[in-house]
């Protein structure tokens, strides 16, 4: 039998087996557009088993391009499955392009042996999945990895201590912080908890419970989110119970043990492996992301950013031909060697307002950060205040929470929405400009700096940004949330990061602040009382006082005069 070496062993040449890859992914396949034609037919070996770090067998299906020579591998971990969208979107797509692509059920899940963990297992099983890579005969040596969302948090536990191997990685819509995307700002993200619940629970089990779940949680949802405690109520939403999910809503401090090892944030930190990173304006996880940017560029490693006009789901639904191409073009170069697709510059972003995408060299690119005021007439202005007088007061009732509107979340209202019947409501604030007579640009972080009191000294602030067009359609751009403690009513000063963005307010349209105190079911209700959201059963009406001294903070061009 003949032989090729593959490192300092010989092994005999694979022979491909015959297998087609699964009728559905080949008919998800032939519905899709704009994507570049196959380069070669795909075969497909499913069910192989890998051990674990501890000899659990991780079920791997394998995917290949039918043709002769070298190709490089592609490792996909998954806890949602390897069936749709992952075996069309990653094994047979790539594998069309000229890859093998290894795609995993991660332990506990998909029929891999083992009990699922939120994150405590990803680095020792990724490892353990390279070393069995290493004994197979189509392996060359040369490694990538991709996949969006928890299939980039195993690649962030990959890279705390890269293989020799592992020469690019594709992070879309990407983790690395668990208890960031469940208590980022201070309040317990609640639809996104449980959003997680049920793909967690049940996505791997197949299209059809998935389904099944996701309907049974948005039929129960407003009793899973109003009950009084919320503690163990999202069990009939879930249709079982999760444990993990518990323990996740009842652990909000970060530095609880419970939390240790959950952030991957040190992989970028010292990382030297060129990474692509993906992700949408109102994706779940674009913070992350841009974190992961910032850490990336600070470590010197070759890095470049896609940000497009998308949520957490459509980065990968109406966004997938821009994020197909862009993951090829990075895997392509690093892997092949071939940098004739990728692009000149390292960031391009999607501008919200202009519709139009901008190749940038940085991000976030230079720019003033400039303060704008609220006024007791409701209005929006560049011009200080004198003292830091109240300007206005409203009143949140937690028992009639302020609904939650679009923004970045994990559910089909995601993205922006006309805010106009949310800013109607009695318990929400908002500052608007003149209309604009020239175009005013917005690229990078948005923050509120905020001078608030309150009478029981408990309370949630959420802020947000909105274009109001000539109709007076109010769209939000980008928002925050943050937690507050006050000295009773004496105002207490707060920062709360609103994201970033990049978004261009056209001539006649104006810049809208808004300020509630909440927004459900987004957010678990603040009680008012200082008891945790989680196990509270009386909940109090909270007087808020916004003070003169707050400011909304853009980054904006100083020069620009956009007023009559």
């Amino acid at each position: 039998m003949t032989s090729r070496t593959h490192g300092p062993v010989s092994r005999p040449i694979w022979a491909p087996p015959a297998g087609k890859p699964p009728l559905a992914a080949r008919m998800m396949r032939a519905t899709w557009r704009g994507l570049p034609a196959k380069l070669h037919d795909v075969g497909w070996e499913p069910g192989l088993v890998v051990p674990a770090a501890d000899g659990s067998p991780l079920i791997t299906d394998h995917y290949f391009p039918r043709a002769e020579g070298d190709f490089p591998t592609l490792l996909v971990r998954s806890p949602y499955g390897r069936g749709l969208p992952w075996s069309p979107m990653y094994g047979l797509l790539f594998a069309e392009q000229g890859f093998h692509v290894v795609l995993q059920s991660c332990r506990g899940t998909g029929g891999s042996g083992g009990a699922f963990d939120l994150w405590r297992n990803e680095a020792a099983d990724g490892l353990a999945t390279v070393s069995w890579l290493r004994e197979q005969p189509w392996f060359n040596g040369t490694l990538g990895t991709l996949g969006p969302s928890y299939l980039a948090y195993t690649q962030w536990a990959l890279a705390l201590d890269p293989p020799p191997e592992l020469k690019a990685m594709v992070a879309q819509v990407s983790l690395h912080d668990p208890h960031a995307l469940f208590h980022g700002g201070g309040a317990l993200h609640l639809e996104t908890a449980l959003a997680v619940g049920a793909g967690m629970t049940y996505q791997h089990r197949g299209m059809g419970p998935f389904v099944k779940a996701t309907l049974r949680l948005q039929r129960r949802l407003r009793d899973a989110t109003t009950a009084k405690p919320l503690r163990g109520a999202h069990e009939s939403a879930l249709g079982s119970e999760v444990p993990w999910l518990d323990e996740v809503m009842t652990h909000p401090d970060a530095a609880d043990a419970y939390w240790h090892g959950a952030s991957l944030a040190r992989s970028a930190e010292r990382l030297r492996v060129p990474t692509a990173l993906i992700t949408g304006w109102h994706d779940a996880l674009a913070d992350q992301t841009l974190e992961q940017y910032d850490r990336l560029r600070a470590a010197g490693c070759e890095t470049a950013l896609l940000v497009g006009p998308w949520t957490h789901t459509s980065a990968l639904q109406q966004g997938w031909p821009e994020v197909f191409a862009e993951s090829l073009a990075w895997l392509r170069a690093h892997l092949d060697g071939d940098p004739s697709d990728l692009r000149p510059t390292r960031v391009r972003v999607h501008v919200g307002g202009e519709n139009a995408w901008r190749n940038l060299g940085d991000w976030p690119p230079a720019a003033d950060v400039s303060p704008w005021f609220p006024t007791a007439q409701g209005h929006l202005t560049r011009q200080a205040p004198t003292d830091s007088a109240p300007v206005t007061s409203f009143r949140y009732d937690p028992e009639d929470p302020t609904p939650s509107v679009g923004g970045p979340v994990l559910s089909r209202t995601a993205g922006p929405r006309d805010n106009s019947a949310l800013e109607a409501r009695d318990d929400v604030l908002t500052f608007t400009s003149p209309p604009l007579t020239e175009p005013l640009d917005v690229l990078g972080p948005v923050s509120a700096r905020l001078s608030i009191s309150t009478d029981t000294g408990h309370a949630d602030v959420f802020t947000r940004l909105c274009d109001v067009d000539a109709q007076g359609r109010s769209v939000n751009v980008c928002d925050g949330v943050g937690r507050l403690r006050t000295d009773g009513r004496e105002p207490s000063q707060a920062s709360v990061p609103m994201s970033s963005t990049a978004h261009r307010f056209a001539v006649g349209h104006r810049i809208r602040w808004q300020i509630s105190a909440g927004a459900h079911p987004r957010y678990a209700r603040n009680p008012g009382t200082g008891e945790s959201p989680v196990d509270a059963t009386t909940f109090t009406p909270v007087h808020l006082t916004l003070h003169a001294d707050s400011a909304l903070m853009l980054a904006t061009d100083a020069q620009a005069v956009p007023f009559g």
